[in-house]
């Protein structure tokens, strides 16, 4: 009874992994993990945001957005000023962090940027324990052996012995 609760549990997370992989991929949604507190209190250091890629010509004043920096780690801040760009579909953002004292010093061109859909608090460490090769191999051990487990042949259970005068 119980192995069959497990099974199903195991199923549904499965099914529930694979419908998320293929929306993210289709969708170009991605995770993004916060080590600076620059976006604090809405996203403070620690939290996990889902992002998704959007086209530039999208972005409105207030939005949260991930902006890629060539050789340099993305930034992610809120927007304060869309101003056009060199291209058709290019912008010029201005963004500063929610406890930020000022704009960075810089606006950035941009043609797509990942506008933030929502974050979790804390959920970072999580992520990052997910990567890591020793739980990742105990999350495939304790999978191999639950499925091993469901399906395991069992001995049919024998039914009570009849005697006479009972």
């Amino acid at each position: 009874m119980l192995g069959d609760l497990l099974l199903w549990c195991a199923a549904a997370a499965g099914t529930i992994c694979i419908v998320l992989v293929i929306l993210a991929a289709t969708s170009q949604i991605t995770l993004i993990l916060f080590r600076t507190g620059s976006m604090a209190p809405t996203i403070p250091a620690g939290s996990v945001a889902v992002v998704q890629r959007v086209p530039a010509e999208e972005v409105e004043v207030g939005d949260v957005v991930t902006v890629d920096r060539p050789g340099e780690l993305p930034v992610t801040h809120r927007v304060t000023a869309v101003e056009p760009g060199a291209a058709e579909d290019e912008r010029m953002l201005t963004l500063r962090g929610d406890a930020n004292a000022a704009e960075d010093p810089v606006a950035y061109p941009v043609s797509s940027v990942r506008t933030v859909l929502f974050a979790v608090p804390g959920a970072a460490a999580v992520v990052v324990a997910l990567g890591d090769p020793v739980v990742l191999a105990v999350l495939t051990i304790a999978a191999t052996a639950l499925v091993v487990w469901a399906f395991w042949p069992r001995t049919p259970r024998r039914a009570p012995v009849r005697t006479e005068g009972s």
